[in-house]
């Protein structure tokens, strides 16, 4: 998404090196590209730990992209936020985000596609726009977002248990519109939040508070 803003710490390096490490061998043994989730609550890290992971395959000579969950909601952000306000029930994986398409844009990634097209929220702007990102000599693509152990076609999951009460010092650094101080999108936290609570179970990999990681699978 155009306009987050991503800041890379330690904590999501050394996690995305643990990560590397326990897959290095299978990502190289597939034929196939490799596909990676990074899913966890609002401000848990997930758009860092996933660009961490990339930047850590570069070390092993393999070149990955990352696709954020941000850029597949049927609104933009502000409309996206008027209508939560109007609708109660327009929230979640199968109402306001096309979790189909970017199934679909691994589907394409995994069969081999040259290239893929998908959405690209611009958060500054207000408006959803559509790029190509080629996929000559991509070999993993990294999905994050808060619903993405969902997607099906993927390899390796990883869930981040910070829930949203924990995660507020990184949403003020963020500093995503007014969202901190709003009560309401506190309560949508708190929903997601709920929504996501049986998520870690799909995981093969958790990131606990401390940011350790655990295989689980």
């Amino acid at each position: 998404m155009k306009g987050d803003v991503i800041l890379l710490q330690e904590r999501h390096k050394s996690a995305a090196r643990a990560i590397v490490a326990g897959i290095i061998d299978q990502i190289k043994s597939k034929n196939a590209r490799f596909i990676i989730t990074v899913a966890g609550e609002s401000g848990s890290g997930k758009s860092e730990t996933a660009l961490a992971i990339s930047n850590e395959l570069i070390n092993y000579g393999i070149k990955s992209i990352v696709l954020g969950q941000d850029d597949y909601f049927y609104l933009p952000p502000k409309l996206n936020s008027a209508k939560r306000h109007e609708d109660p029930d327009w929230l979640g994986p199968h109402v306001e985000l096309n979790l189909t398409a970017m199934e679909q844009n691994l589907i394409d990634a995994v069969d081999n596609k040259t290239a893929i097209e998908k959405p690209l929220v611009d958060y500054n702007a207000n408006k959803i726009e559509a790029e190509t990102i080629p996929l000559n000599d991509v070999k993993v693509v990294i999905a994050e977002g808060t619903y993405t152990s969902l997607l099906k076609h993927v390899d390796i999951k990883v869930f981040i248990s910070r829930d949203w009460l924990k995660t507020l010092e990184d949403r003020r650094i963020r500093n995503r519109g007014n969202e901190v101080n709003d009560p309401f999108t506190e309560q949508i936290l708190a929903t997601e939040h709920k929504i996501i609570a049986g998520h870690k179970q799909l995981a093969d990999f958790l990131i606990s508070d401390e940011f350790e990681v655990m295989r689980v699978k």
